[in-house]
């Protein structure tokens, strides 16, 4: 057993939400020794975890200096679990690129941008069009004379693959799952243990009940119904943002990219990703009604979803005209989920004791990180001080 890793006594625990985080946290759990219970009510990594960009970064992240510290953490746990799983179908490392060539105040930031990063050590490096064609993409229709800034470090993930792994994973060591059942209530001081610990009852959607002695709540978009389960509110923004996948004979690019109005990488070797907070912000308040944020927080297949797809579709070709030939295969608009202050909400509740929360828009960068520190936490007791400005006590109750 590693170092920080230091269990009193056995626990059972059961993880609400088997996304990236829910899965990362369940595998370092039953890895260290940890009775895992996976509870979701659709399928492993299927629901926002699967609609995301799944753009690993720290580039984005520097609206604080411990947020990006935590991001760049996120990065190194990346390296390590692809070290310690395979890579196989769920890890590149390709780079990111970033361009603005048709907004001059957009590009001055991420200019400034850029040198801040600089000076925190983080790699970036400042590249022309023409450069970028010649040695990174050629497909890309970008002046010549444009500023692109690489990000050698900064990777994409596919985030249902390796979910599907990590929960592999945890089961080799003991974890079992209730997938597609819902939790219905949370009874904390339920019954008590043999070695007189007070524990918690979660009740089932199924009619089954579990007793545990934490519970996790990495349920997303569903995270504050969770919460109010055992009495505790957490407040989350309703941000929906329409994702949509094209099939591709040939995926024409390598690697994630920022475009003026437009993000694009590759989904595959037969499928392209797209997204751009620009059309999600055409998402009127009758879309966004439909999307559940509790239980399959979704909506796709309709007017409404393949009106923006066409939108999408539309501001890729103007980046990479080889996308004309591709074909829209399906959009989702998901909520996402972020916490009230924008920023994750990760760790122990003191006033609900056994009751932990794995919550955070940049789920997919963080994922790894957190679920080793938030094992951690749960098996040792121990904070560490990486989250510190990130505990869910900040919120008031």
């Amino acid at each position: 057993m590693s170092a920080g890793y230091v269990r009193e006594r056995p626990q059972r625990v059961a993880v609400i939400g088997v996304g990236i985080l829910g899965a990362s946290v369940g595998w370092h759990l039953s890895r260290h020794g940890a009775e895992v219970v996976l509870i979701d009510a659709g399928r492993p990594g299927e629901g926002v975890t699967n609609w995301s960009f799944s753009w690993v970064n720290a580039s984005n992240k520097t609206e604080r200096r411990s947020y990006f510290d935590l991001n760049v953490a996120g990065l190194a746990a990346y390296r390590e679990l692809a070290e310690d799983i395979g890579p196989d179908s769920w890890w590149y490392p390709n780079g990111h690129l970033r361009w603005a060539n048709d907004d001059p105040a957009a590009e001055a930031k991420f200019l400034e941008t850029a040198e801040l990063l600089a000076s925190w050590d983080y790699r970036v490096e400042v590249r022309t069009g023409a450069e970028v064609r010649r040695s990174l993409e050629p497909a890309l229709a970008v002046p010549d004379d444009a500023q692109v800034l690489f990000y050698p470090d900064e990777a994409w993930v596919h985030g249902r693959h390796l979910v599907g792994r990590l929960v592999d994973r945890a089961l080799g060591s003991g974890a079992v799952h209730r997938f597609g059942t819902t939790v219905r209530d949370i009874v904390r001081g339920a019954g008590v243990g043999a070695d007189g610990s007070v524990r918690t009852t979660v009740a089932l959607s199924d009619g089954s009940r579990l007793d545990v002695d934490a519970v996790v709540n990495a349920a997303g978009p569903g995270a504050s119904q969770v919460a109010g389960l055992v009495g505790r509110h957490l407040p989350m923004r309703r941000e929906p943002g329409a994702v949509t996948r094209l099939d591709c004979d040939q995926v024409p690019i390598r690697r994630a990219m920022h475009a003026p109005h437009i993000e694009i990488r590759p989904d595959g070797d037969a499928s392209v990703v797209l997204h751009s907070r620009e059309i999600d912000a055409r998402i009127d308040a009758r879309i966004a009604a439909h999307v559940d944020p509790h239980v399959d927080p979704h909506i796709d297949a309709n007017e409404d979803a393949q009106e923006l797809a066409q939108l999408l579709h539309e501001s890729a070709c103007q980046v990479v005209p080889e996308l004309a030939d591709s074909r829209i295969s399906r959009t989702r608009i998901s909520n996402r989920p972020i916490p009230a202050d924008g920023f994750p909400s990760v760790g122990a509740v003191p006033s609900v004791p056994g009751y932990f929360e794995a919550v955070s828009h940049s789920g997919i960068t963080l994922g790894p990180v957190i679920g080793r520190l938030l094992a951690a936490e749960i098996l040792s007791g121990k904070r560490d001080e990486m989250l510190a400005d990130f505990r869910p006590e900040r919120f008031p109750q």
